[in-house]
This record gives C-alpha cells, sequence and structure tokens, in this order.
C-alpha cells in the first residue's frame, strides 16, 4: 500500500514520514528576516555580523531588494525588504519579534562588539551559561539574536543539571544602556524593550 499524499505549497509530501521531495541540497531550515530599508540591513549584517553577501535581487519595478542571501561561517540567512501587502511583514509593524536567532560564533567578544558597534541594542551582556559565553541584542530592523559560543563541552545531563541548580531571575532582563558596555550608539526609535 502506498504511502498517501498531499500537496503544500509547491512540495509534495508524504504522509507516512518520507522527505519533502524539493529542496534536498538546501539547508534544513533558512531563515528569511523581513526588514524595512534591506540595503541598509545587508549593510548592517555585512559590517556587525561578518556576513558574506552570496546574492542580491532587485524587485524590477520598485528597484528594491526582494531577495539577498547571506552566510556567517557555515549559517546561511536570506533578507528580503517588507512588504505587507503580501503579509511579509518586519517586527516593527508586529510590536517586535517573537523569533530569536541563535547563531554559534568562534568569538563571541568580537561579534557582540561588532553588532553593537553597527548599531544593536544589548538585550543582556556577555555571561556564562551552561558551557556557553553568550549574549542576547536586537540589531536595528528588530530581529533578535542570542550570540553563543561553546565554551566548554558539556553532556545533556551536565546541561540539565546545570539549569536545573540555577536560581530563577527575580526580575526580567531590561536592556544594558549603551555606556553599561563602554559602546556608544542610539537604539532605533522603532525597537520595543521586551523580548
Amino acid at each position: 500500500m502506498s504511502p498517501l499524499r498531499h500537496r503544500v505549497g509547491s512540495c509534495q509530501i508524504e504522509r507516512q514520514g518520507a522527505k519533502l521531495s524539493r529542496m534536498e541540497t538546501r539547508p534544513k531550515l533558512t531563515p528569511l528576516l523581513v526588514v524595512r530599508d534591506a540595503a541598509r540591513a545587508i549593510t548592517f549584517y555585512v559590517r556587525g555580523l561578518g556576513a558574506k553577501e552570496i546574492a542580491r535581487y532587485l524587485h524590477p519595478t520598485k528597484k528594491t531588494i526582494s531577495h539577498a542571501d547571506l552566510a556567517v561561517s557555515d549559517v546561511a540567512f536570506s533578507v528580503t525588504e517588507e512588504a505587507r501587502e503580501r503579509n511579509s511583514d518586519a517586527p516593527p509593524s508586529l510590536g517586535g519579534s517573537p523569533v530569536v536567532l541563535q547563531p554559534r560564533v568562534a568569538d563571541v567578544d568580537a561579534v557582540f562588539k561588532g553588532m553593537c558597534l553597527a548599531g544593536a541594542v544589548v538585550v543582556f551582556s556577555l555571561q556564562e551559561f551552561v558551557g556557553e559565553r553568550m549574549c542576547r541584542v536586537r540589531d536595528p530592523f528588530g530581529h533578535l539574536w542570542i550570540l553563543s559560543q561553546r565554551i566548554q563541552d558539556l553532556s545533556a545531563e551536565e546541561i540539565r543539571k546545570r539549569r536545573d541548580a540555577r536560581k530563577p531571575a527575580k526580575q526580567r532582563m531590561r536592556p544594558h544602556p549603551p555606556q553599561a558596555i563602554g559602546v556608544s550608539f542610539a537604539p532605533p526609535a522603532s525597537a520595543s524593550e521586551d523580548t
């Protein structure tokens, strides 16, 4: 008996656990960041994250960036201009971003500094937590990033023990003012304080 099939968008899926019939040569998940002013966003990600621009496509009539592919080390992501008429909304149009991107980097201190110098707002500063050195920033386009660097290889059991042993915070973390980390920048007017 053959598995039942149905279509989702342009992909054909078998209901009994088979793979998608497309995208086998692409990464398992490539985030597409919707932004206002894609050209400025690409510049930010190149300067702040050290991203490399792989491809850029312009809208044929609007002459805006309809899609761009970027990569940081072996992590790929894409950027597109906000198009509210197509339900492609940037974080400021939604009141913030519910998604947090979590790239693991080779030198989190350098990437954190680069993001801040390029205009990111610190949500929480660098700290060590269960074998990782990490921080959270909000980029000027409203996207949230947890930047991390593995500093200790731990088993899943050791991570669980350390997480369980940590006392819960009594209050929610708030963004640090820029002077707290020795970097001068102004947060974007459209970014919300909540994460």
